[in-house]
């Protein structure tokens, strides 16, 4: 069996759906679709160097890494690559050398600190020490039964509060980009981001193709966005990309309101599962899940390498 590696074309669509395929039988609790590969490998900031490679096994898409660095962020020289091969295709040197040819577009490019995302199970975590990476922060994956969960009651909205949708703002989302640039910025991460670009915003995050502007929740206190749920869908799934508050309005439970708003609304859709992930060190929004009834289904633990 012979195994090499390239990049993703994006103008042929059997490499994005086999692109697509093989993480999501890696990462199931994650969406992708041909659609949302093509979106990240051609609407990413130029800055981030950003490319999709592909292992392939005797003509067979086996092996996905994205790599990027993160040309957001205060610090300079931050690169992640993120690695995920078919789990019935793996140790068959697919893994290695979709790393190698990362790391080595991320140092040509000034990265000298790299991160990488590895599922919490024995055989990924000797993989990514093997190749000089040490473990850091965690985060879960969790899933949401929407079919037979019972959901907690809508409620009214408190006074001077009013619950739309990100649809309300399809004419002028710049008050969405706001609340979302405030929120990232104090989400937990190894890599501080920072949105100051307003136009890359619209063209990486506004028109992702998994955004469902109808399902995405948001809280308004006094015509300003304080709080809000960011819905992603596949046309068979929902998951919950994003939820925050802005930190004037924090402590009132708008973030509550307006996922509670959006996860009623996916299930009067059709939705019947609904996924999220959280950092592991983030009480506050691990215990609204938990409220909700999310489960963990998973863990992932992200690795560094330092001094490439």
């Amino acid at each position: 069996m012979t195994v090499i590696m390239r990049d993703l074309r994006p103008d042929v669509r059997t490499d994005l759906e086999a692109f697509a395929r093989v993480r999501r039988l890696a990462l199931p609790f994650m969406l992708a679709t041909p659609e949302s590969v093509a979106h990240h490998l051609t609407r990413t900031h130029p800055d981030a160097h950003f490319r999709s490679l592909v292992a392939e096994e005797d003509g067979e898409v086996v092996g996905t890494a994205q790599v990027s660095l993160a040309h957001d962020s205060p610090e300079p020289g931050q690169g992640s690559l993120n690695v995920y091969v078919h789990p019935e295709r793996t140790r068959r040197g697919a893994g290695s050398l979709l790393v190698r040819a990362a790391e080595e577009h991320l140092v040509a490019h000034g990265a000298t600190k790299l991160y990488s995302w590895v599922l919490d199970e024995p055989a990924n975590r000797a993989f990514a020490e093997r190749h000089g990476y040490g473990a850091s922060r965690s985060a879960h994956f969790l899933r949401l039964d929407l079919a037979h969960r019972a959901l907690p009651p809508l409620q009214d909205p408190p006074p001077g509060v009013e619950l739309r949708t990100a649809a309300d703002y399809a004419d002028d989302p710049r008050p969405m980009f706001e609340l979302d640039a405030e929120t990232t910025s104090d989400e937990p991460s190894d890599i501080d981001t920072e949105f100051t670009d307003y136009e890359a915003w619209i063209e990486e995050t506004w028109k992702h193709p998994l955004l469902d502007l109808g399902l995405t929740s948001v809280a308004v206190v006094d015509g300003r966005p304080a709080a809000f749920s960011i819905a992603y869908t596949d046309g068979t799934r929902y998951s919950t990309a994003m939820t925050g508050t802005a930190r004037a309005f924090r402590g009132r439970g708008l973030a509550k309101l307006a996922k509670n708003a959006s996860l009623h609304r996916a299930r009067a859709a059709g939705y019947t599962e609904a996924f999220t992930g959280n950092d592991a060190g983030n009480g506050p929004m691990l215990a609204i899940n938990k409220w909700f009834g999310y489960e963990i289904c998973a863990t992932e633990v992200r690795h560094v390498r330092e001094r490439v």
